[in-house]
């Protein structure tokens, strides 16, 4: 079971997820970050420049700088999982001073602007909404046949013309009824959307705010698994009552109590959680540095010698580094680019079960990853979107 720890001091607030008396995911925020948390905010944006050289445009978002968007975001979405050639120039799809609906799909940081897309989303419990296009996919975690049938043909029933869905894992199992509030509820925040774009305005502004950290993790956390959440500040104690309450969670115990950090030892787990150097249980270590363009992880045998042959030394301490490395993936929420140097091994079977460890082991991440493998310099390549974009 699942314990989620809300800490509030002074402006910073800490957001822990304990499992087993772990911690399995932290999330830091003060109030500055918090405004700079931007990512899944719907906007009425305004077209300021277009760049046909880049193919993108830059829209005004009512932020300090512009958000940037490319033309294969603003070209109606046929298909999530194949990259469409696109053969359009951005100057025929958008014109200056146009109003366009946008959501942000990066933060912005100190030297750019958001990257946003006109394929909007729409998260729910059970469902991500995706209006104006027709596309409908389920969940790969769903691997009954039977089931994806049925809750295809559920969603389906109820999706108007020209808005497409994803099914979620949590999908799985649940009562027609469920699933059709579930989408009801995301419709009826499309429509609202969708009614305030439509008043128009001279000015860009926001239309939809997304979840807050919070919200997010109840929403993807697997039904049930969330026993209960610890609060030590009276206001956030009643605001995520308040949640609760509109999410439908019934089962999630609230509780206002002090001195947080020290359940579980929770100040030196989210200590260790900082450090560059993480040490393995047979001696070895890896290390974790990132960089503006990727994270790199190092992996080393340390004081780690063996008591067999040096190919089996090796893939003990990859063995080891491999489940701790997916571990500080998801604790850190470590994003973009994730480039791991493993201690080299000349058997491809070794290769090939580290793969499927690490493939095995992300299983456990709520988090969208894709391992691409080992490259000719015995590099692995993954990437790694990001739960929450501030926690870098």
């Amino acid at each position: 079971m699942i314990e989620l720890i809300v800490n509030k001091e002074q402006n910073l607030k800490t957001i822990a997820i304990i499992e087993n008396g772990k911690l399995v995911e932290i999330y830091e925020e003060d109030e500055e970050s918090q405004k700079a948390r931007n990512e899944g905010n719907i906007y009425l944006g305004i077209v300021k420049d277009i760049i046909p050289g880049m193919q993108a445009a830059f829209v005004d978002i009512g932020a300090e700088k512009n958000s940037f968007i490319h033309v294969k975001d603003i070209v109606p979405q046929v298909d999530e999982k194949i990259e469409k050639k696109i053969d359009v120039q951005v100057k025929d799809v958008v014109k200056k001073e146009q109003k366009i609906l946008i959501q942000i799909q990066k933060d912005s940081n100190d030297k750019k602007g958001a990257r946003t897309s006109t394929h909007l989303k729409l998260t729910g419990k059970y469902i991500v909404l995706m209006p104006n296009t027709n596309i409908v996919t389920i969940s790969q975690k769903i691997v009954d046949e039977n089931e994806k049938q049925r809750l295809l043909d559920i969603i389906k029933s109820k999706l108007p013309k020209n808005t497409g869905a994803i099914i979620r894992t949590a999908a799985e199992k649940k009562t027609p009824e469920e699933l059709i509030l579930d989408f009801e509820q995301l419709m009826k925040k499309w429509k609202k959307i969708k009614s305030d774009f439509d008043k128009g305005g001279e000015k860009a502004r926001l239309l939809y705010k997304s979840p807050s950290i919070l919200e997010k993790i109840i929403l993807d956390l697997p039904e049930n698994r969330i026993e209960s959440i610890f609060v030590n500040d009276k206001l956030e104690y009643e605001e995520i009552k308040k949640l609760l309450e509109e999410l439908q969670e019934k089962n999630i115990k609230i509780e206002l109590q002090q001195n947080l950090l020290e359940k579980y030892e929770l100040d030196k787990q989210i200590e260790r959680s900082k450090q560059r150097k993480i040490w393995l249980n047979c001696g070895g270590f890896i290390t974790i540095d990132s960089t503006e363009a990727l994270v790199a992880i190092d992996v080393n045998s340390g004081k780690f010698t063996g008591k067999s042959t040096l190919e089996e030394t090796v893939y003990k301490v990859n063995y080891e580094a491999t489940i701790e490395i997916a571990k500080q993936l998801r604790l850190r929420d470590i994003g973009g680019i994730i480039i791991i140097d493993y201690i080299d091994m000349q058997k491809q079977e070794n290769k090939d079960k580290i793969e499927k460890l690490l493939k095995d082991t992300l299983k456990q991440d709520r988090a969208k990853t894709q391992v691409e493998g080992f490259t000719k310099l015995n590099l692995m390549e993954l990437t790694r979107k990001h739960i929450c974009s501030h926690n870098n």
